[in-house]
């Protein structure tokens, strides 16, 4: 069952299966958290990685060759591609929303059954960043969404209406969680996959949002 696998293992399920979606030649933004884990099942070369602080090219990096100057959006450290190319945040961000990027990938904290998504606020707590989530939502041509499919007290995160601010009024393409992957029609959730070791049974009732199947 993949409930029983660990946090880190259910990332990486994740990470794994968002890597499917990928086919070059594109240009493909990899957000905080679950996202940047899709770099390390990429297999192939014309599959271009943008972060929004001003890297394209970006690939994974060996611990011993840590470069402290070079990191993603997230503050993590990153490797270089060979032909890869640096630019200032202000460029970055008018690839963004010039509709550049090809497809933005996303965690979330909440999303609703029309695909709207919540990422950037949770009510009375600080906001540390609103990030290029918003940029990204409006420029980006795909949207797919990795997140955990319930809260940390098992409450569902796909849910009728959020109720947390929401990032945008677009309706992301895709959700892909450790139970299911679900695409995005006429505002509309349809499951179309069962992840590894998930049942029916289990994904209608830890979504409180409605879904076709």
């Amino acid at each position: 069952m993949s409930t029983q696998l660990s946090k880190q293992e259910l990332q990486h399920l994740i990470a794994k299966r968002v890597a499917k979606e990928l086919k070059g030649p594109c240009t493909v933004n990899l957000g905080i958290g679950i996202p940047t884990l899709v770099a390390e099942y990429l297999d192939d070369d014309q599959v271009y990685l943008h972060t929004e602080n001003g890297l394209l090219g970006v690939m994974d990096v060996e611990e011993d060759k840590i470069d402290p100057n070079l990191v993603n959006a997230g503050k993590l450290p990153v490797g270089e591609a060979i032909g890869s190319s640096f630019f200032n945040s202000a460029d970055s961000f008018a690839m963004i929303r010039g509709g550049h990027v090809d497809v933005a990938i996303l965690g979330a904290l909440q999303v609703d059954e029309r695909g709207i998504i919540a990422n950037w606020a949770v009510p009375g707590k600080n906001i540390m960043g609103v990030g290029g989530a918003m940029d990204l939502l409006v420029g980006a041509k795909k949207v797919i969404v990795t997140m955990n499919h319930t809260s940390k007290d098992g409450q569902s995160k796909i849910l009728k209406e959020c109720t947390y601010p929401i990032t945008s009024t677009r309706s992301v393409d895709m959700i892909i969680t450790e139970l299911a992957v679900f695409k995005v029609e006429d505002k509309q959730l349809k499951l179309v996959e069962l992840m590894p070791g998930a049942s029916i049974e289990e994904v209608r009732e830890k979504t409180e949002a409605n879904f076709i199947e």
